[in-house]
């Protein structure tokens, strides 16, 4: 599996599938949930809320996946990233769980292209280098002959030279 890092906007990029980090209700929201949801339409917000009525809010670490309407994407992969609470809440374990989760979802429906944004980083106060840490790990600890590219499209100049440092 190769393992790039960019600085992008996310919902720009022509790949199998982008990760969101969504709120826990899957209505969208701020940051890279809002973006996403704007520049994929309605169409992304309906099955969203198809899911929801089936099994309720997203947990933390949980992921689920949606397509990707005008999106250049095929699909769109949920993930709730845990809040930052100093991390004696089980915040490392969640975010490991929502790189392993989309992954595996990916997986599932034979994505072979997929980035993700920078989960938890945003408004969710988890610190940068700790995430990326975390992020990298999990993606290089996963193993699926489908998933050949794995990219992290970072918004923000310091994630992006967090990443770049950690990859090289």
């Amino acid at each position: 599996m190769k393992i790039e890092v960019i600085q992008a906007d996310i919902t720009k990029l022509a790949v199998d599938a982008i990760v969101n980090a969504a709120k826990s209700s899957l209505m969208g929201g701020g940051g890279v949930d809002g973006a996403i949801h704007r520049a994929g339409g309605p169409s992304i917000l309906a099955e969203c809320k198809v899911i929801r009525n089936r099994q309720g809010d997203c947990p933390a670490g949980e992921a689920v996946i949606t397509g990707a309407g005008k999106l250049p994407a095929q699909y769109v992969i949920h993930t709730v990233g845990p809040i930052w609470n100093g991390g004696d809440s089980g915040e490392p374990e969640k975010l490991r769980n929502c790189y392993l989760n989309a992954l595996k979802l990916a997986a599932q429906h034979d994505v072979k292209t997929i980035a993700f944004s920078n989960i938890s980083t945003g408004v969710y106060g988890y610190p940068k280098k700790q995430a990326a840490q975390i992020a990298l790990s999990a993606v290089k600890s996963f193993k699926a002959a489908s998933v050949q590219k794995v990219i992290f499209a970072c918004f923000d100049e310091e994630n992006y030279d967090l990443y770049k440092e950690l990859v090289e």
